[in-house]
């Protein structure tokens, strides 16, 4: 077996017996796991996780993931988080949480994943996938051979994960016709509907401009070549895509119309 290929190992954080020991059985029944450590807080997962990273991060002490409560007494959840991100080889983190307000800031702190209690068992599953292809890929703390290539962002190969009662469907970049922020979430609206997705609408702006989408409201993003009309009412600046009409800020007003002028131009050479 290689290293890659190894069962994960697993230290699993929560100040709560049950929920801690929920926490162990569902990893214990999960075959891609080999070892499953508890702590009862954050202090003691640090000692753990500082014991370990001292002898050896890829050694047989050392850990892949922590799965990781959020409201824990002292240090909290994030806390830890944010303290293991500046090691020098940081076990991946999964958030186990019965809060839905800490996603965000969650995957800022680059989570591979954010599980709300009470846990439901595929989707506990779906995580512990997610963890093993990121190890076996090489992006975990385990060395793996040669530095593998870098995650590729949302969207940019081809598709977009988005999740539906513990399902995830692959929906094609080209179907989306604009991406409206919704607080901390992005929704992402296409000809046979929309799918809420918890990925902030600056971080798609940035990764989905090499694919033609712009900002055109503070709050809004379009694909331009789904644009099929220009309106001026007002002194103020709409966009049609579809039966949908979506108004344009002043602010972007300007490098909208650049960017269409130069598609037409573009087009008619």
């Amino acid at each position: 077996m290689g290293v890659s290929d190894a069962p994960l190992r697993v230290l699993a954080v929560d100040d709560e017996r049950p929920a801690l020991d929920e926490l162990l059985y569902l990893l214990g029944e999960d075959p891609r796991v080999g070892t499953a450590v508890p702590a009862r807080d954050a202090t003691e997962a640090l000692r753990r996780l500082d014991d370990a990273l001292a002898r050896d991060p890829g050694g047989p002490e050392g850990f892949d993931v922590v799965f990781l409560d959020i409201g824990m007494p002292g240090l909290s959840g994030l806390e830890l988080a944010r303290t293991l991100g500046g090691s020098t080889a940081p076990p991946l983190i999964v958030f186990v949480t019965a809060y839905e307000d800490f996603a965000v800031r969650a995957f800022d702190l680059k989570a591979v994943d954010y599980l709300l209690k009470p846990l439901r068992k595929e989707r506990f599953a779906e995580a512990v996938r997610r963890v093993a292809e990121l190890v076996r890929a090489g992006q975990g703390p385990r060395p793996a051979g040669p530095p593998a290539p870098a995650p590729t962002p949302p969207g940019t190969g081809g598709h977009v994960p988005v999740e539906l009662g513990g399902v995830t469907r692959f929906v094609p970049l080209a179907d989306i016709t604009h991406v409206e922020a919704q607080g901390d979430y992005a929704r992402l609206h296409t000809g046979e509907g929309s799918h809420l997705v918890r990925i902030p609408l600056s971080t798609l702006e940035e990764q989905w401009r090499a694919h033609g989408f712009v900002r055109i409201h503070r709050s809004r993003l379009v694909a331009l070549g789904r644009i099929e009309e220009l309106r001026v009412e007002g002194g103020n600046l709409t966009v049609r895509i579809g039966d949908r009409t979506l108004a344009v800020s002043r602010r972007n007003a300007r490098d909208l119309r650049d960017l269409l002028t130069g598609r037409a131009t573009g087009r008619a050479r």
